[in-house]
């Protein structure tokens, strides 16, 4: 059964965690509803060398293309537990009937549908997620989409995750952390671990990636658990 996941990239650092994450959905057969912040746009461009255009946007423009989702073991592992076969062409899922899909939704566009409750999701990530996002979800202001569809997970008593990438933090920010979490969100810090035989880069982040997965209750097998064997 496909699940319907929404995923917010806003300006903090960290641009990269957001990219890994949607190919994990992608490759585990979610429908995706994808908004991009103004600041996410020029950490794209900061970070990852990525222009984005977010009135004409294309998933390839953040690197997601069916070669490298073919190519990568650990999504192929995702794909065969979500029932996708090997050859299926449709990798990205772009049709709605396709397991799997990017659906993108302008963070200005306020009738979207996933600013509101009736539409059916099966939870929402901000990934990366800026101090300021966070304050504005932590206090309901909902200037945008993105921060009313946080507000609508919330209401609606859906898993919302935060990952905020910051450090040190100050008391108005660990104030605005702990505000969110007492209003049902779950806040996790892209803080990754090391003892799952960290060997490079896409190791730390497939820690993080795969700890909001655990949150979303995704199967995946990004990285090797604490007590397991090989």
């Amino acid at each position: 059964m496909k699940r319907n996941i929404v995923v917010a990239i806003t300006g903090a650092s960290g641009a990269t965690y957001g990219v890994r994450l949607l190919e994990v959905l992608l490759a585990a057969g979610c429908d995706i509803h994808l908004s991009i912040s103004e600041a996410a746009v020029d950490v794209f461009k900061q970070e990852l060398d990525l222009t984005v255009d977010m009135d004409n946007f294309s998933p390839s423009m953040l690197m997601l293309d069916s070669g490298a989702i073919l190519r990568d073991p650990k999504l192929q592992g995702l794909r065969s537990t979500a029932g996708i076969s090997s050859d299926s062409s449709n990798v990205l899922g772009m049709g709605m009937g396709e397991p799997g899909g990017i659906h993108y939704c302008h963070w200005r566009d306020l009738l979207s549908p996933i600013g509101s409750g009736s539409f059916q999701t099966d939870g929402m990530v901000v990934c990366p997620c800026s101090f300021g996002t966070l304050s504005a979800i932590a206090h309901g202001t909902s200037a945008n989409l993105i921060h009313r569809a946080a507000e609508v997970h919330l209401k609606e008593h859906r898993r919302l995750v935060l990952v905020p990438r910051e450090t040190p933090l100050s008391l108005v920010q660990i104030e605005n952390m702990r505000r969110a979490a007492e209003l049902g969100a779950v806040v996790l810090p892209a803080m990754p671990g090391f003892y799952h035989g960290v060997k490079l880069i896409s190791d730390l982040v497939d820690f993080v990636v795969s700890r909001v997965c655990d949150q979303l209750e995704i199967p995946n097998a990004l990285i090797q658990r604490w007590g397991s064997s090989g």
